[in-house]
């Protein structure tokens, strides 16, 4: 009798057990459930950050073929406006006209007026080379770059002098073309 208790008992537990198994199951399997949708929303979370982040927005980091025209047509644009003759004043002054808007035209018409009346009567000649371009940020149809200059300047009975610029420059596509409209000295 006391064989068929015990047996009993240890039906019972193992009935018990079996239960309990089941549950811890279901129990595991809803926990790594849970885990795995929480571990997904946290992936997709990062991603929006990584996407959505101004790195991500900046064209000048992702897009090879627009910066490089950026920077080719400021490039051409700075070298052009920068560099005169005596002779050649007025063509610098169209090219200006040309490839300068907003403020950084008003700012070289200042500039350039007092450049005009000393290149006359010094036959003073600029010759600026571009030395490095490096497009900061390209969003849409506005840049901002960071341009070194080599300038050597040419005077009558002088030797000539060279200097180094740095400039902040800000460009803004107009019917496909860039213009710069800010220039700043560094």
């Amino acid at each position: 009798m006391r064989a068929l208790r015990v047996l009993r008992g240890l039906t019972r537990i193992r009935r018990l057990l079996a239960v309990l198994e089941g549950r811890r199951a279901r129990w595991c399997a809803v926990a790594l459930l849970v885990l795995a949708l929480a571990a997904g929303a946290g992936f997709l979370v990062r991603a929006g950050q990584l996407t959505g982040s101004a790195a991500a927005r900046n064209a000048a980091l992702t897009d090879r073929a627009a910066t490089s025209r950026v920077s080719g047509e400021v490039q051409d644009a700075l070298a052009r406006i920068f560099s005169y003759t005596p002779e050649g004043l007025a063509g610098t002054e169209r090219a200006a006209d040309e490839l300068l808007a907003g403020k950084a035209a008003r700012q070289y018409e200042t500039l350039f007026g007092q450049v005009e009346q000393r290149a006359r009567e010094q036959k003073l000649t600029l010759a600026t080379r571009v030395v490095s371009v490096g497009v900061s940020k390209l969003r849409g149809d506005r840049a901002h770059l960071l341009v070194f200059l080599d300038q050597t300047t040419h005077r009558a009975g002088r030797e000539p002098a060279n200097a180094a610029a740095q400039l902040s420059v800000t460009a803004q596509r107009r019917n496909g073309d860039w213009r710069i409209v800010g220039i700043t000295a560094r």
